[in-house]
């Protein structure tokens, strides 16, 4: 069996070669196929070295795809490759990358006769709003990364309609993905209440969907190598309930040693002060207009299908955040 990882250098691919690592069998290769390599620039912090049990490939998911390996029938495809930080990247970076690779990468599995593939969306393609958010909500994309995801979403099912009675395809929509290596919004939340500079954006009921890291990949392996089935799901990847920014912090705190009181500085003071200092590096400490109002909008996603299946949580939220501490040496959260 081959496991064939697009995109597998980045964070959630790093810690899902870990697992397939550990628990594949010695005939099983993995790929890992990716426009940068472990030790690159623009890869995981802190991964410098090549797994001696994982192929490196170089490839762009923006052209078409191919490279030396021998299928298989059991074969299984992990599309995580996509541009998706925002803000942070022009427009149709997004596009090329997440479109035109979700094609280059149906197509590559036409061709060689590969059945499942599980592709990593996003809950952006919910569109930025307060109301609960299931897998049966109409998907209102507003940004460009929300509407490339989901036109990417769209171009997997046409591959997996064109053979339904013989194809696997997993979504899945991940919340605020966390642990080691992210040095994302979770590291700088932690960072921001060690250095003292974190406040309450407006409010504290904030509800931020989220995920460990190890939690999601052991999903994926869940998903696509525990379990055979056919035909198209999705999941939203997240605790159920979601918790608040207010019950992350102070779990964040409890696991880390850390205590800190956080100040509420309400929103009509923030925006004014965000437009005047993001443009001159108020965005290097958060205080930036689009990130002040990603912080002050919920992300409030239902987990509630993926915790009625049969896959059982390895971690309680507490301890994710334990073992991401512990990961680090207890010297932080990066």
């Amino acid at each position: 069996m081959n496991y064939i990882i697009f995109g597998g250098s980045g964070f959630i691919g790093t810690h899902l070669i870990h697992l397939l690592n550990e628990t594949k069998n010695k005939e099983d290769k993995i790929y890992d196929l990716d426009i940068v390599m472990p030790g690159e620039e623009g890869v995981v912090p802190g991964i410098v070295e090549k797994n001696e049990n994982v192929q490196y490939i170089r490839l762009d998911v923006r052209k078409p795809i191919e490279f030396d390996f021998t299928p298989t029938e059991n074969d299984i495809i992990f599309n995580l490759a996509a541009v998706h930080r925002t803000p942070g990247h022009p427009d149709h970076a997004y596009f090329e990358t997440n479109i035109l690779g979700a094609e280059n990468v149906v197509a590559f599995a036409e061709k060689h006769n590969i059945h499942k593939i599980l592709f990593t969306s996003s809950i952006a393609p919910y569109g930025a709003a307060e109301e609960l958010k299931t897998e049966e909500t109409l998907p209102t994309p507003n940004t460009p990364y929300g509407i490339s995801k989901f036109v990417a979403e769209k171009i997997h099912e046409k591959w997996q309609n064109a053979d339904k009675d013989k194809r696997e395809l997993t979504i899945v929509r991940p919340g605020i993905v966390y642990g080691k290596g992210e040095h994302g919004n979770m590291t700088r939340l932690y960072n921001g209440q060690k250095k003292r500079y974190f406040f309450y954006a407006g409010r504290k009921d904030t509800i931020k969907a989220c995920i460990y890291v190890k939690e999601l990949v052991r999903f994926f392996k869940y998903r696509m190598i525990d379990n055979d089935f056919v035909g198209v799901d999705i999941f939203n990847c997240s605790f159920e309930p979601a918790y608040t920014i207010q019950q992350i912090c102070e779990t964040m705190q409890k696991a880390t040693g850390m205590k800190r009181h956080i100040m509420l500085v309400p929103s009509w003071i923030l925006m004014p002060a965000a437009h005047i200092l993001g443009p001159i590096g108020g965005k290097k400490v958060g205080i930036h207009p689009a990130r002040i109002k990603k912080l002050m909008v919920s992300t409030n996603i239902s987990g509630k299908k993926l915790s009625e299946t049969d896959y059982k949580f390895h971690y309680a939220f507490e301890d994710t955040f334990k073992d991401w501490f512990n990961d680090c040496n207890k010297e932080g959260l990066f």
